[in-house]
């Protein structure tokens, strides 16, 4: 079952109950996710705002990671204290989408990509908490030989580097509930790091499994 069959097991499981997350035989490897990007034709989505992220890889073979930020707290940012990928609004000045992923995470982490491999672009997605189009998220994917030293800005609580393993894991799947001081309603995640607060959910998970799906599917 493809990774997007999460969801419909969530639901179906009533969440935490029974949830059979799905998993990868082994890690992708690099050759795998570049064949499978190269051929895939991403959906492009018009909006009347734009945002794009940056998924970065480092490493080679199987030994893959994947850089991953936790925002800062903040009462005016909806995302506030969510684990996500380096990335934000597209300004009027950005020539366009994938520009201002690398300026994003320029800024955020201290990350240039100028010369990294761009192994190839996701799906757009809706991004807007309760308004659906108002806010359109592009993610690229990129490749770095090796990790680099981080440096975030005031808009970055921490920022790490996490085994592309762990995103495949079956045992890495939990559920979250959100928001942490008073609970409305658990959602499927991805444990990276500490128990109830490194956890990938909501929009960063959806490309998280996205990229799953477009790896398995071309591999």
């Amino acid at each position: 079952m493809a990774f997007a069959g999460e969801d419909r097991a969530w639901r179906a499981a009533g969440g935490r109950a029974n949830w059979p997350a799905m998993a990868m035989p082994g890690p992708p490897t690099l050759a795998t996710i570049r064949r499978a990007l190269s051929g895939h034709a991403a959906r492009r989505v018009d909006g009347p705002r734009q945002a794009a992220v940056a998924m970065i890889l480092a490493g080679d073979g199987d030994a893959l990671e994947v850089l991953f930020i936790e925002r800062a707290r903040h009462p005016s940012d909806p995302w506030s204290g969510q684990m996500a990928f380096p990335g934000g609004r597209v300004d009027p000045e950005d020539a366009d989408a994938r520009a201002t992923a690398l300026r994003e995470t320029l800024e955020e982490v201290g990350v240039d990509l100028a010369g990294a491999e761009l192994l190839g672009r996701l799906d757009d997605r809706d991004a807007s908490p309760g308004r659906v189009g108002a806010l359109v998220l592009s993610a690229f994917v990129f490749r770095l030989p090796d990790r680099v030293p981080l440096a975030w800005n005031h808009e970055v609580r921490s920022a790490f580097w996490v085994p592309l393993a762990v995103l495949a894991d079956a045992s890495s799947r939990v559920a979250h509930p959100w928001p942490p001081a008073s609970p409305v309603g658990e959602f499927p995640g991805i444990l990276v790091g500490e128990p109830d607060r490194h956890v990938v959910w909501g929009l960063t998970r959806e490309v998280v499994i996205h990229f799953l799906d477009v790896v398995t599917a071309g591999s």
